[in-house]
């Protein structure tokens, strides 16, 4: 018996920013994957993870972030990483949102940016309020001081939303982020595209989602 569907952003309710990365990297030259690369080493303390604690701003973010990619092999400013942040919104992900809305509690808990980092940055606001207002409790990394994969950040949503992990249904674009959720008993769906986590998502919950 489902009881909630607990869902990411970035890369599940709007398209991946790995594209933007991959075509950043190209226009410039760049080593394949040099922004990813440098996401991931190092994944719990390196800039992107304090920033998205919010434990530094975007100015320390900017130097940091290129630190640690000229130790990789090539510079990348991290303010020019934010500015390729903002994915567009799959309509198709946000009608299979509404129609669980109606049925099961929903969650959002996603690892972003302080307010200040996208203000006013030439980009469109990274949350939309029509979607934020779908789910029954958000959690943003940057204003509690925790991200995923941090486990704690899951037990939050669960005991705020008064249900039992092993009833819900936990999506997100990384597969690191999974793997707490799934520890815990949920069923966790890796989302490579809007319609293959439809797919599983109308498996998991016996609902028609499009």
């Amino acid at each position: 018996m489902i009881e909630a569907v607990i869902w990411d952003f970035g890369g599940v309710l709007t398209t991946s920013p790995f594209e933007a990365f991959t075509r950043y990297e190209t226009e410039r030259g760049l080593p394949a994957d040099i922004i990813r690369r440098t996401n991931a080493a190092n994944h719990l303390e390196n800039a992107w993870a304090k920033f998205e604690r919010a434990e530094v701003d975007i100015h320390a973010f900017d130097e940091l972030f290129a630190k640690e990619s000229r130790a990789l092999g090539a510079e990348v400013r991290g303010k020019d990483v934010v500015a390729l942040l903002s994915g567009d919104l799959r309509p198709e992900m946000v009608e299979a949102l509404k129609r669980i809305k109606a049925q099961h509690k929903t969650g959002c808990i996603t690892n972003n940016l302080p307010a200040d980092a996208i203000r006013g940055r030439g980009g469109r606001s990274l949350y939309v309020a029509e979607v934020m207002v779908l789910f029954d409790h958000v959690i943003e990394s940057a204003k509690i001081g925790l991200r995923k994969p941090d486990p704690r950040i899951y037990q939050i949503m669960v005991e705020t939303l008064k249900v039992n992990p092993k009833n819900c249904v936990y999506l997100d674009d990384l597969g690191v982020n999974l793997k707490p959720a799934r520890d815990m008993g949920m069923t966790t769906i890796k989302v490579l595209n809007a319609a293959q986590a439809i797919t599983e998502l109308e498996a998991a919950t016996g609902l028609t989602l499009r």
